[in-house]
């Protein structure tokens, strides 16, 4: 038996390389730097220019100010606590809807919010959540489909387990279609699972938008490199591109997938924030059923409380509703369930309350409409702000932000800051993202991180800032730019075309 002695029990290098491997670019380097700034200002040191740093480089809306819905808070801090259920002054202190929704959750969940519930949710959760699927769609949906998360990043970690295949014969060949430019969860769980990530580009020049064509060629381009493409993956609205798709173009995703016998796994989490005049949201749930494609396509629809006008994100709630799956197959997401034994109370109950709002004539509905409206108002103004002040900048351009909490713009750089990044080793877009981390304090995250059209830069960043910080972002970012492009010699007339922008 070879001896093992002296040698370490743990290094870097015996580790799983996925995890090494996996990225995640909206808590990456730069978010790390700016973490470091945020100390140091904190203790009083490092002389910086700004007295804050702004984080804007993820979609965390109560961070940065946004209140809660104070129903939400409300009927969770009766289920959190329900002893104020039994205070004398209980009706003083909570609207009538309030004590009986909380005393409602209460009698049908067994344990309350500090036991297991069932490892799909509590019954009571997921049947509330059906309700709403089947009023918003027009489309039965039944609570045996729908199974609760912490947040909806959870479902995708459950569907890339359950479509990536190991072992002989599978190991790297299973693969999933993911829009470019992307969210990172994607590509990191893809990673992390062992599969392939196929790029399908979304079109800039039109408005983000999708083309099947585009679609089957790069379909037929992984199968004839050996890839098995098991599904696809739709963000609606768009993540981090902010666009909302035609009920035209869904159609088309549904029937590219049923002829291609693709799992559809829809991402609907910014459902609430649309902002466009003309544009509407419709589940691809509801496409599929109207096509009469629901038995066909296996569909995997995610929602989450953390988006929206809610912004409940440490709360962590979400769910996936799945259709077109065998029973057999359901059978095994609801073991990865048990695995983790359950979603978290009060989360599944928030969850709830987004999907079940109090009704028109409830005590508590004037408040939650006003609050509601408030929010996606104030989200409205500063998205238009934001992606004006972007586009009067020199090599800027911006698309609309018709949904989620976002602006992409796509930003040409002097060669000369091209040619700096090169040899720092890092993208010319971080680049970017790092000097205006470093005199602004404003936290963006490089295109890089998302994947991008070979040749083209990018920055993601949110507009959750207040309308009065938006206004001061808007400044410093405009102040910042002007001396970027003045430090690196401006633009030459061309966008320099680098073959910096790494693997996608």
């Amino acid at each position: 038996m070879a001896s093992s002695k002296g040698k370490a029990p743990l290094s870097i290098d015996t580790i799983n390389t996925n995890v090494i491997n996996s990225e995640y670019a909206v808590r990456g380097e730069i978010v790390q730097i700016a973490r470091r700034i945020a100390d140091d200002i904190e203790a009083g040191k490092g002389g910086y220019s700004f007295d804050k740093v702004v984080w804007c480089n993820i979609g965390n809306p109560q961070i940065l100010g946004q209140k809660p819905i104070t129903y939400f808070r409300q009927v969770l801090a009766l289920c959190e606590c329900p002893q104020l259920l039994d205070h004398p002054h209980v009706a003083q202190l909570f609207p009538p809807d309030v004590i009986s929704r909380a005393k409602d959750l209460l009698q049908k969940i067994p344990g309350g919010v500090g036991a297991y519930s069932e490892s799909a949710g509590a019954y009571v959760i997921r049947k509330m959540v059906a309700e709403a699927i089947h009023k918003r769609d027009g489309v039965p949906a039944h609570p045996e489909d729908i199974y609760m998360t912490d947040g909806a990043s959870p479902a995708v970690h459950y569907m890339m387990d359950l479509l990536l295949r190991k072992g002989p014969g599978f190991l790297g060949q299973d693969a999933i279609m993911v829009p470019i430019p992307q969210y990172p969860l994607y590509s990191a769980t893809l990673t992390l699972y062992g599969g392939k990530l196929v790029p399908y580009l979304l079109d800039e020049g039109a408005g983000w938008g999708l083309d099947v064509a585009a679609l089957r060629d790069n379909l037929h381009k992984a199968r004839s490199e050996g890839l098995c493409v098991r599904g696809m993956v739709v963000i609606n609205p768009g993540n981090p591109t902010g666009q909302c798709l035609s009920y035209r173009n869904q159609e088309d995703v549904l029937r590219f997938c049923a002829e291609e016998s693709l799992v559809l796994i829809a991402d609907e989490v910014y459902q609430a924030n649309i902002y466009v005049e003309g544009k509407e949201f419709f589940s691809f749930k509801k496409v599929a059923a109207d096509l009469g494609l629901l038995p066909h396509v296996p569909l995997v629809s995610l929602h989450s409380i953390s988006k929206g006008f809610i912004g409940e994100c440490g709360r962590r709630g979400g769910y996936m509703e799945v259709t077109g799956f065998p029973e057999a197959v359901k059978d095994q997401i609801l073991k990865l369930a048990s695995i983790n034994l359950c979603p978290n109370l009060s989360g599944q109950i928030c969850c709830a309350l987004m999907m079940h709002p109090p009704a028109e004539g409830d005590p508590s509905y004037e408040l939650y409409t006003k609050e509601k409206t408030d929010i996606l108002g104030s989200l409205r103004r500063r998205a238009e702000l934001l992606v004006g002040a972007l586009n009067k900048l020199e090599g800027v351009s911006c698309n609309a932000a018709e949904g989620a909490l976002y602006a992409f713009p796509r930003i040409r750089l002097p060669q000369r800051a091209v040619e700096e990044a090169k040899r720092i080793g890092k993208q010319p877009d971080w680049l970017y993202c790092r000097e205006l981390l470093e005199s602004t304090g404003i936290v963006v995250v490089p295109g890089s991180g998302f994947g991008q059209e070979d040749g083209t830069f990018h920055f993601r960043t949110t507009f959750l800032p207040s309308e009065e910080d938006i206004v001061l972002v808007v400044q410093a970012l405009s102040k910042f730019h002007t001396g970027f492009m003045a430090k690196y010699g401006g633009l030459e007339g061309r966008e320099p075309m680098a073959a910096m922008n790494g693997d996608h």
